[in-house]
């Protein structure tokens, strides 16, 4: 599978890349929503973003909202860590917005290739 990870927590998306390229996914990463987007216009091979929801840049409610519209087809797992109102909030709200499947971080390995199987 062809993986884009957004997130601007550089710890979290190399515990998430590194989990995936184990498993034998291609990744692409991205620091922020802009960038990710660019991302994704420019690899056409990509079948699943899993987006932080709490960034710098545009938020990964936004990039939900603007990649459901330009690439409805695609997978989207919505991860959040939560902030001042808590990670279910985000998460509730990305579920509402498009996103297929939403980890509350911190998630285990297991979390998280549990949510691959489920969408393949």
């Amino acid at each position: 599978m062809n993986i884009l990870v957004i997130d601007d927590d550089p710890a979290v998306r190399k515990f998430i890349c590194t989990t995936l390229k184990r498993e034998g996914h291609q990744v692409i990463e991205a620091g922020d929503g802009v960038t990710g987007i660019r991302m994704l216009n420019e690899n056409k091979a990509i079948t699943l973003m899993i987006t932080d929801l709490i960034m710098p840049e545009k938020e990964g409610i936004e990039t939900i909202m603007e990649v459901r519209k330009s690439h409805p087809d695609l997978k989207i797992i919505a991860i959040s860590g939560g902030g001042k109102v808590g990670p279910e909030n985000y998460l509730v709200l990305a579920d509402a917005l498009g996103a297929d499947a939403t980890l509350k971080k911190p998630f285990s390995v297991q979390d998280l290739l549990l949510s691959l199987k489920l969408l393949d």
